[in-house]
């Protein structure tokens, strides 16, 4: 790994390159950016054994900083993710081009003809941590919308992020545009984090992908706005409606399938006529499963640990959720206001009034019913990888794709028209 002598030095110029390449790509053809994207795609599968060589230094340095298993999970890439990834390139291709979308359009009495159309946001720029596929997500993303991206891998990805890097790299150049679209951090060094975070100058919007930490950080010291990605506090209620097998299913895959992601589901809700019976179902099933349940009152049984109120409202991302009886659908509601993060929460029931009302009365990015949390992807949403799934409430919202790294402009035609 190569020391920078001036790191401020370093990201300026970063920041330089970034919107000199952001103006070309305002422009770039659909063609050109789909060209871009397959040959990447192609890049990615043709380089595949480097990358999982460039992987196996990383989780070695994951291994001596002591990382979990969930996030040595998070890090791992073989085969079967570099599929997914190079499938996620394609999928982003094959899009339509969200760049010139006229959104709604009209006339006014004075004569003019108004727009509003899609436009980039100009520079991304994207710090995550651990899972190096984000390398192309953000990446394909950012083209795709017509953006140039700065992209900040953790420091456990640096080598498998740089290996992915490089195949987007020949992607750009394949179709001619700009190699400073998608610029890579080069330096394991934090400083640099602080310094993209006040490039002003340069860099239009600020995505953190990670956890409480790292978004706790950006928000706090970024200069650039920032689309905000917390912590994946996910909810199951089981209403009293609840079908048992559909829940059985529901619950397992949405804690057990990938415990180290934000859409895990971290906190089941009970309803108290059903504790006894397809709670403790749930619960045993859970614990055949290798999951430690942390649960409260008539929920707690043989195995299980007893709850404790730091359990609520935390992010466990290993194979621990916690679960609490609750006395309805409403207490529930009561319970995720207060301990949720806006993420992703979810309702088993058989009842579409109860699921009606919870629909209505909360305000999470997602909200589903009887489907696992672990869709909570903006894969599974259609929209072939996202950047991160945004829960605060300016301009992007949940899985963030390529349409949410738009704004929009106003493009008004008149003829010789004057206002009196």
């Amino acid at each position: 790994m190569k020391d920078f002598d001036s790191i401020p030095t370093l990201m300026a110029d970063l920041g330089k390159r970034a919107k000199k390449a952001s103006a070309e790509l305002a422009f770039a053809s659909a063609e050109r950016k789909h060209a871009a994207l397959i040959a990447a795609a192609d890049a990615v599968w043709a380089n595949r054994a480097d990358i999982i060589e460039a992987n196996k230094k990383d989780l070695e340095f994951g291994r001596e900083k002591g990382l979990s298993p969930a996030m040595m999970d998070r890090l791992m890439l073989d085969e079967a993710r570099i599929q997914g990834m190079v499938d996620g390139l394609r999928t982003v291709a094959d899009q339509a081009d969200p760049v010139g979308e006229v959104l709604t359009e009209w006339d006014m009495p004075s004569g003019l003809h108004i727009q509003r159309v899609r436009t980039p946001l100009g520079v991304i720029g994207v710090i995550y941590e651990s899972r190096p596929n984000v390398t192309a997500d953000a990446g394909a993303l950012c083209l795709k919308s017509g953006n140039a991206v700065i992209l900040r891998g953790g420091s456990e990805s640096f080598h498998s992020s740089g290996a992915i890097h490089a195949c987007l790299v020949q992607g750009l150049k394949a179709a001619n545009l700009p190699e400073d679209s998608i610029q890579l951090v080069p330096t394991r060094d934090r400083a640099a984090v602080q310094e993209l975070l006040t490039l002003t100058d340069y860099v239009d919007v600020i995505v953190p992908r990670g956890g409480k930490g790292l978004v706790g950080l950006v928000q706090r010291e970024a200069r650039v706005p920032v689309f905000a990605h917390l912590e994946g506090i996910v909810h199951i209620y089981i209403d009293k409606a609840a079908d048992p097998q559909k829940t059985l299913d529901v619950v397992l895959n949405a804690k057990t399938r990938r415990t180290g992601i934000c859409g895990a589901a971290e906190c089941l809700l009970i309803h108290q006529d059903v504790v006894e019976t397809l709670g403790r179902d749930v619960i045993a099933a859970l614990m055949a499963a290798g999951v430690e349940v942390h649960a409260e009152g008539a929920l707690a049984q043989n195995g299980t640990v007893a709850a404790t109120a730091d359990d609520w409202g935390k992010e466990f991302l290993d194979s621990i959720i916690a679960a609490k009886p609750v006395a309805d659908i409403d207490e529930a509601i009561t319970h995720i206001r207060l301990n949720g993060s806006d993420h992703t929460d979810c309702i088993m029931t058989e009842d579409e009034t109860a699921a009606a009302r919870f629909f209505e009365r909360l305000d999470s990015a997602i909200l589903m019913h009887n489907a696992s949390t672990q869709f909570a992807d903006g894969g599974e949403f259609g929209m072939g990888a996202e950047i991160g799934i945004a829960t605060g409430k300016m301009h992007a919202r949940g899985p963030v794709g390529a349409a949410q790294l738009t704004s929009f402009q106003y493009l008004v035609r008149g003829n010789g028209t004057t206002r009196s």
